[in-house]
């Protein structure tokens, strides 16, 4: 946008939704849902355009639900539209893509290997707490009208503001390099090895240009072509759980019968791991303001988290069948096989190849048609959450293609490394993955304490804030998530750490890391007055009037 800002004043274009605020008595005195303050100046007018760091940062107004009325209140919830509920589509499928990442696939291949069917229980249940989470996430972005780093840059010291930025930007890394190295081992699968793994890096590593190249023609054609892609991973998923014939009753005794053994621990513990990714938190919260909602109307609000709700829902139950494909097709295949122990991505294929031989179409090249759509899918994605985080946690005033190349490139030489090192020696990979998932899985408290504060402050979300059973049941699962991920790095570092002096330096670093996390856990009394305090009836339990 080339307006100045004179003419951003002047301009008698209206568009009340967006007003990105710095600070809660200017956010309380423009949003009438939120709590008003007696002391506060006489509210000032709603900004009429957005300004131009506004529009650097954050795709905003893509699509019009229905023109804004002056006339009508919103206190009322319009009556269910499923030509609304199309309009409302889109971010939530955008989200579910992490869900399907290569990471994910990794994780569904050595569980359903390792554990057959004993462990869908699990996945089923770490889905359903994924899915808790992103509601927040969406809750917070939808009335609040902006994103989770933006509203942590404002809540939080400097020093802490750039202690999240720097969490959120290891994680996004760390999941960059398995969702880019899972694109190259499909592109070296479906080229029949004639593109080594460093040749598929660098062919992946551009697919940020067709973000931004589909992003200029709009948000509804990007969401279409991950739609696309969401498409090629179920159809290559199910027609090999088709094609594989896996136990019916076996996967619905492993659907509702909680089992565990001291074998399938780990493994358990790497499914609840896997599907709650600390940049789709910061993402999810950014992609729902790409629908146009009038902030000033109760009514419309609800509305919009209503239809972006069943969305999410359904994004993620797709995601749910795709995974629990994958897993029941190597536990039909491999459970209880010497191979188990040895399957990861870039072997799977092969062994599949092996067991079920060609067909119509040979499986080989089924599996990599869906790696390749989860690994393109996923680093496109990323490369959306990364712009996000940077722009919202430093408030970098700069083009949306700059900042999307220099997010990009933090990946890309570790990357290639990885690629030419697992050129070289193949088991090296597993140990690079376990160093990514660990780094991953404890960059997840940084991501979902923030938000769980967030949404349960009534200054930031107002009529909105959760209620108080939401909010313990939400704090539940983050211990659980918190609890789980710290097992997972007392037995890795247990497993991994050698020598003193590199023992002294792994301990200055986790007491650090605890430090931080406690700050943040117990920085608001949130949590502490929705335990010994006043309760909130309302929130997220029922539909407003």
């Amino acid at each position: 946008m080339s307006s100045s800002p004179r003419n951003l004043r002047n301009s008698t274009t209206s568009s009340p939704r967006f007003h990105h605020h710095h600070r809660h008595a200017e956010h309380q005195a423009s949003n009438p849902l939120l709590p008003s303050s007696t002391s506060a100046p006489p509210p000032p007018p709603l900004p009429t355009h957005l300004n131009e760091s506004q529009e650097k940062n954050v795709l905003l107004h893509a699509v019009e639900i229905e023109p804004f009325s002056e006339s009508s209140p919103g206190l009322s919830v319009p009556p269910f539209s499923w030509r609304k509920l199309w309009k409302f589509t889109g971010p939530g499928f955008l989200m579910s893509v992490a869900f399907l990442d290569p990471g994910n696939l990794e994780g569904d291949i050595q569980s359903g290997a390792i554990a057959g069917y004993s462990l869908l229980w699990l996945l089923m249940w770490a889905t359903i707490m994924g899915l808790l989470v992103q509601s927040l996430s969406l809750r917070l972005g939808v009335a609040t009208g902006r994103h989770l780093a933006e509203i942590c840059r404002e809540e939080y010291p400097h020093w802490a503001t750039l202690m999240l930025w720097l969490m959120s930007e290891l994680a996004l890394i760390a999941a960059d390099i398995q969702e880019v190295i899972g694109s190259a081992i499909a592109i070296k699968i479906l080229s029949n090895g004639v593109l080594p793994l460093w040749a598929g890096v660098l062919i992946t590593a551009f697919d940020c240009f067709i973000f931004l190249f589909l992003e200029n023609y709009g948000i509804r054609k990007l969401e279409a072509f991950f739609a696309v892609l969401i498409t090629c991973m179920a159809f290559s998923f199910a027609w090999m759980f088709f094609d594989t014939k896996p136990s019916g009753k076996e996967l619905m005794k492993g659907l509702v019968v909680p089992k565990l053994s001291s074998e399938t621990i780990p493994k358990a513990v790497g499914v609840v791991g896997c599907v709650i990714s600390p940049y789709n938190i910061f993402l999810h919260s950014a992609l729902v303001q790409s629908r146009k909602v009038d902030l000033k109307k109760k009514g419309r609000v609800q509305e919009a988290l209503n239809y972006f709700m069943i969305e999410a829902f359904i994004a993620i139950f797709v995601s749910f069948i795709i995974n629990l494909f994958v897993t029941t097709v190597f536990a039909k295949g491999f459970y209880g096989t010497p191979e188990a122990k040895t399957l990861g991505l870039v072997n799977a294929g092969e062994y599949l190849q092996q067991r079920y031989g060609g067909g119509l179409l040979p499986i080989l090249y089924i599996w990599g048609i869906g790696l390749l759509a989860a690994g393109q899918s996923s680093t496109i994605s990323g490369t959306y959450a990364g712009q996000f985080i940077m722009g919202g946690f430093l408030d970098l005033q700069i083009q949306k293609w700059l900042r999307s190349l220099i997010s990009r490139s933090c990946a890309i030489l570790p990357i290639i490394i990885v690629a030419i090192v697992f050129n070289r020696s193949e088991e090296l990979l597993d140990v690079v993955n376990e160093w990514l998932n660990v780094l991953q899985a404890v960059q997840i408290p940084f991501a979902v304490v923030p938000l769980l504060h967030l949404v349960s402050s009534e200054q930031i979300m107002g009529a909105f804030v959760i209620g108080t059973t939401l909010e313990r049941i939400s704090w539940g699962v983050a211990t659980v998530v918190i609890l789980i991920n710290g097992y997972v790095l007392v037995d890795f570092f247990r497993s991994e750490v050698h020598g003193w002096l590199f023992g002294i330096v792994v301990c200055l670093i986790a007491a650090s890391y605890v430090a931080f996390l406690f700050y943040l856990i117990f920085r608001g009394n949130s949590l502490i007055i929705s335990w010994f305090g006043r309760s909130r009836f309302d929130g997220f339990a029922y539909i407003r009037t």
